[in-house]
């Protein structure tokens, strides 16, 4: 029987999502590489894993799509309870709040906070009978600080932050701990679209932008045993920006 602890992390076929799942495979779980586009990213992520003598497996759903995703968690649960939860997935599809159009805006919360909705909840019961569990929501700088042209993706995140403390709440005498990582600028396809060097060094004190092993290494440590007491937290990670 496995005795690993099973972790799910969204959006693990990302730059930042893969990195989270080789960090949380390297500290000793059992990690299920989520994808939804991008199957042959995830499936690499996993191989990557499995190469390194860790345990991995691929899943795909939208988790926009609440059957979709009730479906694939109902397959994983048959297995046992899934104890560690880092929900990744988040799109961007940014504009200027005068000129956005309702779709952009329902699809970017669809996936981040429907998203979260969707893909915790079925997991909460059968965590919360092993009496351990970790759930980490990511967020970013822009829900703290706001940021032009992202009026959607700020709201999403954002939201996650009120329904992660009062989740925290909820489940805190269940020995499960739920915390938001907000990253700043961190290097990666997303980042280098929307940062040029130049403006990195002035918006970043740091003057560089982060690397997703950085926030690996933060939401691992939340996943682990010595981050028990911490709860209900929003953690910047941000090279100072706020």
């Amino acid at each position: 029987m496995n005795t690993k602890r099973r972790a799910l992390v969204t959006g693990g076929s990302g730059d930042l999502g893969g990195a989270i799942c080789r960090r949380l495979a390297a500290d000793g779980a059992h990690v299920i590489v989520h994808a939804n586009g991008n199957l042959a990213r995830a499936q690499a992520v996993a191989a990557d894993i499995l190469a390194a003598g860790g345990s991995a497996q691929v899943v795909a759903f939208d988790v926009a799509d609440g059957e979709a995703t009730a479906a694939a968690l109902d397959e994983l649960l048959a297995d046992g309870p899934i104890q560690i939860v880092v929900n990744n997935a988040g799109v961007h599809d940014d504009a200027p709040m005068a000129g956005m159009d309702e779709a952009r805006w329902r699809r970017v919360i669809d996936v981040s906070l429907h998203g979260f909705f969707h893909v915790t909840q079925p997991l909460l019961l059968p965590m919360a009978r092993t009496r351990w569990g970790r759930i980490v929501n990511v967020s970013s700088v822009a829900a703290v600080l706001g940021n032009r042209g992202q009026t959607n993706y700020a709201a999403a995140k954002a939201a996650l932050h009120g329904a992660s403390k009062s989740l925290a709440r909820e489940m805190a005498s269940r020995g499960i701990s739920v915390n938001v990582v907000a990253p700043g600028v961190i290097e990666g396809k997303m980042a280098a679209d929307a940062f040029p060097p130049e403006l990195i060094k002035q918006a970043v004190p740091a003057a560089r932008a982060g690397k997703p092993e950085e926030v690996a290494a933060l939401v691992a440590f939340l996943c682990g045993d010595d981050a028990g007491y911490i709860n209900g937290q929003v953690i910047g990670i941000n090279g100072g920006m706020g």
